[in-house]
């Protein structure tokens, strides 16, 4: 049975992964026009058709792209999963890349990881199963452009076995 906290994770987790999956896709989709198979030229001049694909979507978007309402969303996602952003846009684009960059890595159990921004400091909190994952998630914030400083609060304890 689902509690009501979890259905709520899990609603979020699910929306995590759909922006990821689309910007990932978005990102494949930048070679568009591209077709080195010379026996293939209706689907060249198909590809060659399709609309290309705006930059800032395909690329890794920039933080003077960030807008007010994105990142008053991120203050409203990340309020819902006990999270806490700072007032800034600064904020607010440190904790959007910042929770991609640990979906995006294998290593980390992101949703067992709460990540609070506050003036450029970040500072990641919850359970992980291993060193490693805390050090990855440390690294991962640490590398992320505009943060200050890190603080983490993680705590290491292997999952139960079920």
């Amino acid at each position: 049975m689902i509690r009501k906290g979890e259905a709520m994770r899990l609603r979020k987790n699910a929306g995590w992964v759909l922006i990821l999956a689309a910007a990932l896709g978005m990102a494949a989709c930048n070679e568009v026009g591209t077709n080195i198979n010379t026996n293939t030229n209706a689907n060249m001049n198909a590809n060659m058709a399709t609309p290309e694909v705006t930059p800032a979507i395909a690329r890794e978007r920039t933080r003077s792209e960030y807008t007010e309402e994105e990142a008053r969303e991120e203050r409203e996602r990340a309020k819902g999963a006990g999270e806490t952003i700072g007032d800034t846009l600064d904020d607010a684009w440190i904790h959007t890349k910042i929770v991609a960059k640990l979906i995006a890595n294998t290593t980390t159990p992101e949703r067992k990881i709460n990540v609070d921004v506050v003036n450029n400091v970040v500072t990641l909190r919850g359970t992980v199963d291993n060193a490693e994952e805390k050090a990855t998630a440390e690294r991962i914030a640490k590398e992320t452009e505009g943060v200050t400083q890190v603080r983490n609060q993680l705590k290491v304890a292997p999952a139960p076995k079920r």
